[in-house]
């Protein structure tokens, strides 16, 4: 599939915290991709075992079911491999161990393109303090571009003694919750992923697709379409271009509309806007789970 003039993508991971973190976040992206024929890979690094406020729940049998939630999800989006690392849910640190089994992981499945949290994302306005295993999960995925995945010397056992030679993705996609970037027009695929999100039973109910559809709308929006995912992308194989504003995700080749139109520059989603649909994620499964 292509991207864009510069960038085709054949194979791509998602690198997140828990079992429904990319749901919420880049299904719409993940499912447009997987019907274009891109191979997908999910590495989960946590094991989703905290996530719940019954107390007679116990950490074993949540993240049986959070697993096979998972799962079904990823069947439903077109993923082709569910990896889970299995990291205790709320103790997640960037450590060595962490970053070597991320970084097998990208050797084994070598990704042209890493979906990820932008770990820089820590207290939204509206009173939501992002979670530290997504500013972990975040922080690893950087670091297994640089220098874990793609450097010989970095963990050399992995090549020496697994045969897993250095690999380093043509590009990073991090999440920017609406707040510029570039926009991935999800209109397509947002029916895909409500019924993908919505498998996540342990951790929520339908109440949750009313702010879901909102925040991806207003996000689409920003860029004239109806639904949209935005990310900030960093090309890893070339000089990075200046980019203030948020723009169209449009395959290479694509006829411009309407000459200056399609040029024009598209307004920012408000900063308050995106924040805010963070915060009503939390406040939807407040009573069902502890993060």
């Amino acid at each position: 599939m292509r991207f864009n003039k510069d960038l085709e993508i054949e194979r791509a991971m998602v690198i997140y915290a828990h079992p429904d973190d990319a749901e919420f976040s880049v299904a719409g992206t993940v499912a447009k991709w997987a019907k274009a024929g891109v191979e997908i890979t999910y590495c989960m690094v946590t094991n989703g075992a905290s996530g719940s406020q019954d107390p007679d729940m116990t950490r074993d049998k949540l993240r049986d079911m959070r697993y096979a939630e998972q799962r079904e999800a990823a069947k439903v989006l077109g993923v082709k491999h569910v990896v889970f690392l299995g990291y205790e849910d709320g103790y997640l640190y960037p450590t060595l161990e962490v970053r070597k089994d991320v970084a097998r992981q990208v050797r084994i499945h070598k990704p042209d393109v890493i979906l990820a949290m932008d770990p820089r994302f820590r207290v939204a306005d509206e009173g939501y303090i992002n979670h530290p295993d997504h500013i972990a999960a975040g922080e690893v995925a950087l670091r297994t571009i640089n220098p874990d995945a793609s450097t010989r010397q970095m963990f050399p056992e992995l090549w020496r003694d697994e045969k897993l030679e250095p690999h380093k993705p043509k590009a990073l996609f991090l999440e920017t919750f609406g707040d510029g970037g570039t926009v991935v027009d999800i209109s397509d695929t947002m029916a895909t992923k409500i019924k993908a999100l919505l498998l996540h039973r342990s951790q929520l109910g339908p109440e949750a697709e009313g702010f879901v559809r909102d925040w991806n709308k207003r996000t689409g929006k920003s860029a004239g379409y109806k639904f949209g995912e935005s990310f900030k992308v960093i090309m890893l194989d070339q000089p990075p271009a200046a980019e203030t504003k948020p723009r169209r995700a449009r395959p290479a080749g694509a006829a411009s509309k309407g000459g200056a139109r399609a040029r024009r520059a598209v307004p920012r989603t408000s900063r308050p806007r995106a924040r805010v649909a963070r915060a009503a994620k939390r406040s939807v499964v407040r009573g069902r789970r502890s993060r």
